[in-house]
């Protein structure tokens, strides 16, 4: 069983999800250095956290789509399973 993700389209809407996440989270260190507002750092760091939380989601959608074509559905349904419940 390959784990890797083979929806070419699916691989780039992720990364690009987690590099605005990446560009979203220099702003906040940024932020931080430079002793902006709080409240200004504390929601764009709820920001950056929701972009990775969506981006993992998304890996796991992708790897579900993955699976449903292979024999061993179950076994992978388990591990994919752990993998969700790793984000919450």
């Amino acid at each position: 069983m390959s784990t890797a993700l083979r929806d070419d389209e699916a691989v780039r809407r992720i990364a690009n999800r987690l590099k605005r996440a990446q560009g979203q989270l220099a702003a906040v260190i940024a932020a931080v250095e430079d002793g902006g507002d709080c409240r200004a750092v504390v929601t764009q760091l709820s920001a950056v956290s929701s972009a990775i939380d969506r981006a993992g989601f998304a890996v796991i959608v992708a790897a579900m789509q993955q699976c449903l074509g292979e024999d061993d559905a179950e076994l992978q349904m388990a591990d994919l399973e752990k993998l969700f419940l790793s984000l919450s």
